[in-house]
């Protein structure tokens, strides 16, 4: 179903790519938006069990659109080094596949629990509770990751 990459000595490997997801903080969630048009927003994330969550208000574009097609990608980019004397870039990044939903009950906690631990861990941890508690403005969405690769330059793989 997934296609698999052309260049194999480029391919990261699990470790790595479980490395990227979790020390990142921004990705891009690309859906189909409106009009079959493609939707690619930035937001903040946490890689937890395997899976992909982000906050989001209740209603907007990204909501509608995860409602109207559950499919979606996400892409890290955790190098993009310009290396101008050799008129190319030394990059790695991530991309993965899967299915956007709307989370409820013990869930929600945890991938609020999650996200609040990686944005605000310094913080004390009554007021973590306090603010996951009271946050009822929020939706945590899941993306429940069915096909996860990771690529880099040549070059980085040479070092």
């Amino acid at each position: 179903m997934f296609r698999d990459m052309r260049r194999k000595k480029q391919i990261l490997k699990k470790e790595k790519i479980n490395e990227i997801m979790k020390k990142n903080t921004n990705g891009i969630l690309s859906c189909t938006g409106d009009e079959g048009y493609p939707y690619g927003v930035p937001v903040s994330f946490v890689y937890f069990n395997e899976k992909i969550y982000f906050h989001s208000a209740k209603s907007g574009h990204k909501i509608d659109s995860i409602k109207n097609n559950s499919k979606v990608s996400f892409t890290v980019v955790d190098k993009d080094q310009i290396v101008s004397e050799e008129y190319t870039s030394y990059f790695r990044s991530v991309i993965a596949f899967g299915k956007a939903r709307l989370v409820e009950g013990e869930e929600w906690y945890e991938g609020f629990k999650e996200l609040v631990e990686k944005y605000s861990g310094d913080q004390p941890e009554e007021a973590k509770i306090k603010e996951i508690k009271e946050c009822t403005r929020s939706l945590i969405i899941a993306i429940d990751v069915e096909h996860i690769t990771g690529k880099e330059a040549i070059e980085l793989v040479k070092k």
